[in-house]
């Protein structure tokens, strides 16, 4: 199915609504003078979204607007991922001090942008619409760090994030202009037959592989393209920290997994992916995997401040993701969508519980967490340790899950990839040490007078109950999230 223009729209109301509530936003953002009522808006637009996507399952496969973007289950799967993030940080910020202090309209307006350049990355098969789609989710980002008025850090964070992602935008596009260069085309499936014909330079190839992996990495935090999180997550308003730390990461997944399956790689026998003769980008991939794990543990041993630690466990969990990418076969795709899945509930559970931390006490380092189950919040306390814990990867927590099928699917291919399990498996080791330091702090440090005690809101409550029930849901009974991530791995690629 190759639809034009006018025949695509019926494929595009999702998108269509997303965009709708974002103008009404804008509009009502104008006329009305309590803003309050802009939140239900938000997250009416964002529900009927997700019905409008869900609906979309089942329907046939092909190419919009001129093969500009795609429709298939895999674009659909990270569609519902970028709005049940959209949703989930709607409800934090209901909770959230920072948030009163910005403009409701444009927050919520430019929030939903950026959720809306995620569903385009999601579905990109051309490289002038990958482009655009990151950008799109680039600049609305920057837009959301730099948000808080008057505040220094966040104006900072916002400052380095546009320099360092014009840095690898730049870079990525350079090298999109080589595969532009060398196949005559941006389309993912020409590129592909152009690839396969074996007329091109596969050194000049692999080189500009490495120059598009610097935007998509810079999405993704791998490294060496993760230097910008640290300071991001720590300066910008914390439910954004979260957005970004699960929705834009994810569809940084999403776009690295796009571009170099159907363009860079062919289908093989049994579900498996054989890359282009001569470009070894999975043992790129592998090293890199190795290297961002390895480098995100080792630099959260010694952080005090918890929106700085989990921004580098989320560059381990990069790490982690990548190593379903490298394996080359669908049991490792199905391992990264499943492992997404898990990672946006335990990771936005955890900066819950350092929201309504800070909203009693303002402060967000460990230091600030001390004697917290005996400070009237016994309930954030168990909930963060089982956020914790299933970041680590301990049963009977989704963390483990997911992480034992990325496990799994790597040891299964042996050979190299037994060295990538084993440095896996320390990395996991490692992290229960920072892990477990907050949850000792929380547990078995007694407070001192000066300690404030903790309170929640009905907002916050019922959404922290929530995703540490699906937690350890997950953990026990993953059979429908796992059959929901092997439905959504199907591509369409021509």
């Amino acid at each position: 199915m190759d639809l034009n223009n006018i025949d695509s729209l019926k494929f595009f109301y999702p998108e269509a609504i997303l965009t709708g509530t974002v103008l009404l936003i804008v509009i009502l953002d104008l006329v009305m003078q309590s803003k309050r009522g802009l939140v239900l808006v938000a997250l009416l637009g964002a529900s009927l979204s997700l019905w409008a996507t869900w609906q979309l399952y089942g329907a046939p496969g092909g190419w919009l607007f001129h093969r500009m973007m795609i429709l298939d289950n895999f674009s659909l799967f990270f569609k519902v991922i970028s709005l049940l993030a959209a949703l989930l940080v709607i409800w934090m910020s209901l909770g959230c001090r920072e948030i009163e202090q910005v403009h409701q309209g444009e927050y919520y307006a430019i929030l939903l942008t950026s959720t809306l350049g995620m569903f385009f990355m999601a579905s990109s098969s051309n490289l002038l619409m990958a482009y655009l789609s990151l950008e799109l989710v680039s600049l609305t980002s920057y837009i959301l760090t730099g948000l808080l008025p008057h505040n220094r850090r966040s104006s900072e964070a916002a400052l380095k994030y546009l320099i360092y992602g014009a840095v690898a935008s730049g870079t990525m596009i350079y090298g999109m202009s080589w595969i532009f260069g060398m196949t005559g085309s941006l389309d993912y499936a020409r590129i592909n037959e152009a690839l396969l014909q074996g007329e091109v330079n596969r050194l000049t190839l692999f080189m500009a592989l490495v120059f598009i992996l610097a935007g998509f990495g810079y999405k993704i935090v791998f490294v060496p393209f993760h230097m910008w999180s640290p300071d991001v997550y720590h300066g910008a308003p914390t439910p954004i920290t979260a957005f970004l730390s699960v929705g834009s990461n994810s569809a940084g997944v999403a776009i690295l997994i796009r571009f170099f399956f159907p363009a860079v790689s062919r289908v093989g026998d049994g579900g498996s992916w054989i890359p282009l003769s001569g470009v070894e980008w999975p043992f790129f991939l592998l090293f890199v995997s190795m290297v961002t794990m390895t480098l995100g543990n080792l630099s959260a041993l010694n952080q005090q401040n918890l929106k700085r630690l989990l921004a580098y466990s989320g560059i381990a969990h990069a790490g982690y993701i990548l190593m379903g990418l490298v394996v080359l076969n669908n049991e490792g795709l199905k391992a990264m969508l499943f492992y997404v899945v898990v990672y946006l509930i335990m990771n936005l559970g955890a900066f819950l519980v350092v929201i309504i931390v800070a909203n009693a006490t303002g402060r967000e380092d460990i230091e600030g967490y001390r004697g917290l189950a005996w400070r009237g919040a016994a309930i954030p306390a168990v909930c963060m340790a089982i956020f914790l814990f299933s970041l680590t990867g301990l049963p009977p927590m989704a963390g483990f899950i997911g992480k034992f099928f990325l496990f799994a699917a790597v040891v299964r291919e042996g050979g190299t990839f037994y060295l990538l399990a084993v440095v896996a498996i320390i990395n996991s080791v490692i992290s229960l040490y920072y892990y477990a330091k907050i949850v000792k702090t929380m547990f078995l440090d007694f407070p001192e007078p000066t300690d404030q005690s903790v309170a929640m809101t009905p907002s916050t409550s019922s959404l922290l109950g929530v995703l540490a029930t699906l937690t350890i849901l997950f953990g026990v009974y993953w059979g429908p999230l796992f059959e929901y991530t092997n439905q959504s791995l199907r591509f369409f690629i021509k």
